[in-house]
């Protein structure tokens, strides 16, 4: 069962199925103006496949099967970060909120952050119903990868 909702509608922000903690938000502004703008990609296949990957936005080929999840607006960077999973891990994940959170540790040596000596990681939490619901709806006026449809 999903949590309660936290506010009333009308005193909560937009539901979204991406979030970015303060600690990852100063490494996303560093990794930006380094390597220009970012993107993330989950796909929950080997090679750490459990923790978000961070490449320079365009270098990872998305399949037709991938997801958009969302875009982090990220203080220090000019443009959104789009967050992407593989249409399997969403199947499993598609009831969660997600939060991208730096940890110390070596991740993945493909990742931007590897030489850093932190890994990104998630965080997450059920959505609640009501959440879920609008996102639902929001998606539903989407492509099939939850992209908004081209006009």
């Amino acid at each position: 069962m999903a949590e309660p909702d936290p506010a009333p509608e009308a005193d909560r922000a937009p539901a979204s199925r991406v979030a970015v903690t303060p600690a990852a938000t100063d490494l996303l502004a560093r990794l930006r103006a380094r390597h220009g703008p970012l993107m993330f990609h989950q796909s929950g296949g080997c090679c750490d496949g459990s923790s978000p990957m961070c490449y320079p936005e365009g270098e990872f080929r998305l399949g037709s099967s991938d997801r958009h999840l969302g875009d982090l607006n990220v203080p220090g960077v000019a443009e959104p970060v789009p967050v992407w999973m593989s249409g399997a891990q969403f199947e499993y994940w598609r009831h969660t909120h997600l939060t991208i959170d730096v940890v110390a540790g070596r991740g993945s040596g493909f990742s931007l952050e590897a030489p850093e000596g932190v890994r990104f990681l998630l965080r997450s939490r059920l959505l609640s119903d009501a959440e879920l619901h609008e996102l639902e709806l929001r998606e539903g006026e989407a492509g099939e990868n939850g992209t908004p449809p081209r006009r």
